[in-house]
């Protein structure tokens, strides 16, 4: 049995995002945004199912003119129920638009939208249409006055510019928002969203702004949002990486099933191999993830390559392989037979989806008993 840690989540209110729950007993929802030109229909949809197939629960679509708003009905059209969000900067129109063309969510700051009734105007369009807002506040673009409050940007500058906008959807009585409060610094964004985590009930969107390319800004981001996470603080998430959004929910669901927040998938427990490995660990996981990258359900396979760490972790999993000549595959704690380590990809392949297939049908058998 694998060591299981509760998290105590903070309680929050609760919005939906299309079919999507975020906040109050919702799993910690993953999202990306494409980077596609908006208007480019067909690229966009491409890219939005394939955030989809990776696992992505909430989509965000830049709409920063009204020629993308339309061009996001379309959009709307062609993903059927994928939850998008509409991303809208100092043109309310576009808000109105994307509201009325379908969109789910609006991303706006009310602060940069234009006076008080343009405001009014965007929130009387989320209101009719029933979607929740989402503000967003970034230390790169703080007001000039609290920038010339605090020098530089900071935590408290980023939650002060916050309750200011929070503050306008008061005044207009809208609670169904939720906010980020986001950073390229780990500690600052990290100080910015406990302090505010204390403050309101509405769902944050968690993420590390301009967090970097892939590798580097993964680590950034598992490491700010791990922070937070383990602090039971956080209702959505985005890693936000400068390369493909696929990549962007792979890592988001990587940080959530490390933390034992959400399960998908199969999860590979592989050492990093050494000299004292039986076969080649590296290249037989990298083809393992290639493989199993159409399954969703959740299941912990080891791929050990010696003896020494082998017998151990492969007990512990669902599914694992220590090593040897030949090695040992264990299945549910016991050898159950030993496998050429040429044929060990092609064996692992067909016992995971066997297993899964055997899990499936005792599920199945269970509904029907129940009915």
């Amino acid at each position: 049995m694998r060591y299981v840690h509760d998290i105590a989540r903070r309680k929050s209110r609760q919005i939906h995002v299309g079919r999507v729950a975020v906040g109050g007993d919702a799993p910690v929802a993953v999202q990306t945004m494409t980077s596609t030109d908006t208007e480019d229909v067909d690229a966009t949809v491409a890219q939005i199912k394939a955030c989809m197939k990776a696992g992505a629960d909430i989509v965000r679509v830049s709409v920063p003119t009204l020629a993308a708003a339309k061009a996001f009905g379309e959009i709307r059209k062609q993903v059927g129920y994928t939850p998008l969000v509409a991303d809208i900067h100092f043109n309310y129109k576009c808000g109105i638009a994307a509201a009325e063309a379908g969109a789910d969510c609006l991303r706006i700051n009310p602060g940069n939208i234009g006076g008080e009734k343009k405001i009014a105007e965007v929130v009387a369009c989320a209101r009719a249409h029933r979607i929740p807002i989402r503000v967003g506040v970034n230390a790169g673009s703080l007001e000039a006055d609290i920038q010339e409050k605090y020098g530089e940007p900071n935590a408290d500058a980023l939650v002060e510019s916050a309750l200011r906008h929070i503050d306008i959807l008061d005044r207009f009585n809208f609670p169904d928002f939720k906010i980020s409060i986001k950073a390229s610094d780990v500690f600052m964004t990290v100080d910015a969203y406990r302090k505010l985590a204390a403050q309101i009930d509405q769902p944050l969107h968690l993420g590390i702004t301009e967090a970097g390319g892939l590798r580097s800004g993964s680590v950034k981001s598992a490491i700010g949002l791990g922070m937070l996470l383990a602090e039971g603080i956080g209702e959505t998430l985005r890693v936000s990486l400068a390369a493909d959004p696929v990549e962007e929910v792979k890592v988001g669901w990587d940080i959530l099933k490390s933390l034992g927040l959400r399960k998908r998938g199969i999860n590979l427990i592989a050492c990093p191999s050494c000299s004292r490995q039986n076969f080649n660990v590296i290249e037989t996981v990298a083809e393992l993830e290639r493989r199993f990258e159409d399954i969703d359900e959740s299941m912990d396979v080891a791929v050990i390559g010696c003896v020494v760490n082998g017998p151990g972790e492969a007990r512990e999993a669902s599914l694992g392989v220590a090593g040897g000549y030949p090695s040992s595959i264990y299945d549910d704690g016991k050898i159950t037979e030993k496998s050429h380590n040429a044929d060990l990809v092609d064996r692992l392949e067909t016992m995971v989806r066997n297993k899964l297939a055997a899990r499936r049908a005792k599920e199945a058998g269970s509904e029907g008993e129940s009915e």
